[in-house]
């Protein structure tokens, strides 16, 4: 019998098992009250938070460094996605990029994992985000692939749900 490494406890008592790991590739992603189409990827995704470090002399003498935890960065995301007739997306876009309205661009996006059901198993809220860079596809008579824009969406804060 296989034990524990530092008790002799068998080692099934070490595994929890909660399910597969979700797919990386079934996802939605909301943009306020609608639905973004055709979405290839989504990368950058990340909660960062700025360390502050306090050096501090002990009644000894003694130079005492600690690190605490500082605020939280905001992020930027970019998303993948293939050009179509849509324009819900392409309107939220201009409206910073184009018409410099950011009070009517500042939406909340939320990007939805799905399991092999189709059921959403979580949820990443990005508050007051709005498109801060686009660029449009590349273009060629030899091509064959399809054309497709990167958004850069810039964010105020990120919850894991």
């Amino acid at each position: 019998m296989i034990t524990g490494l530092f008790r002799d406890e068998p080692w099934e008592a070490y595994i929890v098992l909660t399910g597969d790991s979700f797919s990386s590739s079934t996802f939605a992603i909301e943009l306020g009250k609608f639905q973004v189409e055709t979405v290839q990827s989504v990368s950058g995704l990340q909660l960062e938070q700025d360390v502050v470090e306090v050096r501090q002399v002990s009644p000894t003498g003694e130079l005492l460094v600690r690190k605490q935890p500082g605020a939280r960065k905001s992020g930027e995301i970019t998303i993948t996605r293939g050009m179509d007739k849509s324009t819900a997306f392409t309107d939220w876009i201009k409206a910073t990029l184009v018409n410099a309205d950011l009070d009517a661009a500042r939406q909340n996006i939320t990007i939805a994992l799905k399991d092999a059901k189709a059921q959403t198993v979580r949820r990443i809220h990005l508050s007051n985000a709005w498109a801060s860079r686009w660029e449009g596809p590349s273009l060629g008579a030899s091509e064959s692939g399809p054309a497709t824009e990167q958004v850069t969406i810039t964010y105020e804060d990120i919850t894991v749900e």
